[in-house]
């Protein structure tokens, strides 16, 4: 196991949700420093911890990501949580809402790897930890554009994951199903909080685990793909028609 004491740490989007939960998990693996990064700052919440560094960071705007990189050249673990989630499916959704989807949660990801994977190959062993989803494995079709977008990334994620191994990288993928965080509001399933999932992912993310399920709605989606994949898509076909 590799702990997470005393590395440097970045985490997209950490001022709600499940990212701010990675925060205050990664402060108690007793992490040594802890990038906090959002579009806004004025929305980051205190952490009251001098071993937090709120940074602004949008990473859709790669200048951004280029400016932060030069800041945090001692990063060894970079969790790329931000993301978007626009509702509508792919035939009558606006797709200016699935470009979004894409804009934030593929292409933004991928230009943070860009950014940092020679930051992490200079500070070995470092990971590189993306959240991505259930819906990589099957669509939801009322959340087709983020599905999609999802989907993609789990593919960079592994292409990312063949490209790092023999350079001192590991690249993770976290599949969550359902966490109770502003992106389900509304949802009427029985939820984990978000701090509960933090810690299973970094404690994941500890004992190597390559591909992480950290809550137990997504694991019996996962499950059922890996039985056979038309299992998911069926479970999804019957959330989506209300069956």
């Amino acid at each position: 196991m590799q702990t997470l004491k005393n590395k440097i740490i970045l985490i997209t989007g950490a001022n709600r949700g499940i990212g701010k939960s990675l925060v205050l998990a990664a402060l108690q693996k007793e992490a040594k420093k802890v990038y906090a990064t959002g579009r806004d700052l004025e929305k980051m919440p205190d952490f009251a911890d001098p071993q937090v560094v709120p940074l602004t960071l949008d990473i859709t705007n790669p200048e951004q990501i280029i400016e932060v990189a030069k800041q945090t050249t001692d990063v060894q673990v970079l969790i790329n949580n931000a993301g978007i989630l626009t509702a509508g499916n792919i035939l009558e959704g606006a797709l200016n809402g699935i470009q979004n989807d894409m804009e934030v949660n593929f292409y933004g990801t991928i230009n943070m790897m860009r950014a940092f994977a020679p930051i992490l190959e200079k500070n070995t062993p470092a990971r590189i930890v993306n959240i991505t989803s259930i819906v990589a494995y099957s669509p939801l079709p009322s959340i087709a554009g983020y599905s999609a977008s999802k989907a993609a990334l789990y593919s960079a994620t592994l292409s990312a994951r063949i490209e790092l191994a023999n350079k001192g990288v590991t690249v993770h993928a976290v599949n969550p199903g359902a966490i109770d965080t502003d992106m389900n509001k509304g949802n009427d399933w029985e939820m984990p909080s978000s701090d509960e999932v933090a810690k299973v992912i970094l404690d994941k993310v500890e004992n190597e685990e390559l591909d992480i399920i950290p809550e137990d709605i997504g694991l019996g989606m996962f499950n059922a793909w890996k039985e056979a994949p038309a299992k998911l898509a069926d479970i999804f076909h019957k959330i989506y028609h209300n069956e």
